[in-house]
């Protein structure tokens, strides 16, 4: 009880603070969310707090680093977003320190954040701007609207369009090849694979493969061994989506399994979570990290990520 007391006398003090210099020094425009609220968003944030590492990494290449004051405790890319104050996990906030920070905009992400955090923060005046990239071609309007509301719009365009030019190259570069089968493992114990309506999903066909589960209309389906085996993959990715697994042993373990082709061909791979997961920028290094893997017959002697 004290601690919350504490906690709403600290965000009282914080906003009539912000209520007594605010409003008429600084300009809000009204814009709506990628969830559809409605949100007072400050013409020129200089205090931005991101609740979110795929926001996190936006700002930082949208060249925000100095307004960003606060981040998640997995927002570790690029390296100087390591030593930005935290702010918690995405899942659990800490809206002391969120408060602590004295944020002018608040970017969160609705895959993650809590709901009733939002709304917390909302109730007491701050401007919440929440994205919602749900598949491949949100993730380029999440860009843009985090460029939007924190004025880089021209920046911002000028990244999706480097963005999309790289994504052209690996469509022309995979163009008329054979499209191999791929299993793509993000859990461990049970075996956690992805489905048709997911971001991996739309990777692994931009880079020239074929899901071999990409016709499951479940998001993240829970397989036996016997199925994947079944399923005959050439190409088996392991994404190190838990933290601190060992994932050599992983591969080790699917090694056993000399009748997937996957394994007779030696095709078993482990792939960087962050770079298939964070709906940010990155997920074009992610594809390109997949046409290594998938194709690597055309991609020799371009290893930039390696």
């Amino acid at each position: 009880m004290a601690r919350r007391f504490f906690l709403f006398i600290k965000i009282l003090t914080v906003m009539l603070c912000f209520m007594g210099a605010s409003s008429e020094d600084v300009g809000a425009d009204m814009v709506v969310d990628e969830i559809g609220r409605q949100v007072a968003v400050p013409r020129h944030p200089q205090r931005i707090v991101s609740l979110a590492p795929n926001i996190t990494e936006t700002l930082f290449d949208l060249g925000l680093e100095d307004r960003v004051v606060g981040v998640s405790t997995f927002s570790d890319y690029p390296e100087a977003a390591r030593r930005k104050p935290k702010v918690g996990s995405y899942v659990n906030l800490s809206l002391e320190k969120i408060v602590s920070l004295g944020p002018d905009l608040i970017i969160g992400t609705a895959n993650g954040n809590k709901k009733e955090t939002v709304l917390q923060l909302e109730r007491v005046g701050y401007a919440v701007y929440v994205i919602n990239p749900v598949t491949f071609d949100d993730i380029f309007k999440s860009i843009r609207h985090i460029g939007q509301i924190t004025g880089r719009k021209e920046i911002s365009e000028e990244l999706i369009e480097t963005l999309m030019a790289r994504v052209d190259t690996v469509a022309s570069t995979i163009s008329g090849l054979r499209k191999p089968r791929v299993f793509f493992q993000i859990g461990i114990d049970p075996i956690v694979t992805v489905g048709k309506n997911t971001v991996h999903n739309t990777l692994i066909d931009l880079a020239g493969g074929i899901n071999v589960t990409g016709d499951v209309a479940v998001e993240y389906p829970r397989l036996s061994m016997e199925k994947v085996v079944f399923a005959r993959p050439d190409i088996i990715i392991i994404s190190s989506m838990k933290r601190g697994g060992n994932f050599e042993n992983v591969r080790d373990m699917w090694k056993q399994w000399k009748d997937i082709p996957a394994v007779k061909h030696d095709r078993i791979h482990i792939i960087n979570s962050d770079l298939t997961d964070h709906s940010s920028p990155r997920i074009v290094d992610g594809l390109e990290e997949l046409v290594r893997i998938i194709h690597p017959e055309q991609t020799r002697g371009n290893r930039k990520n390696e």
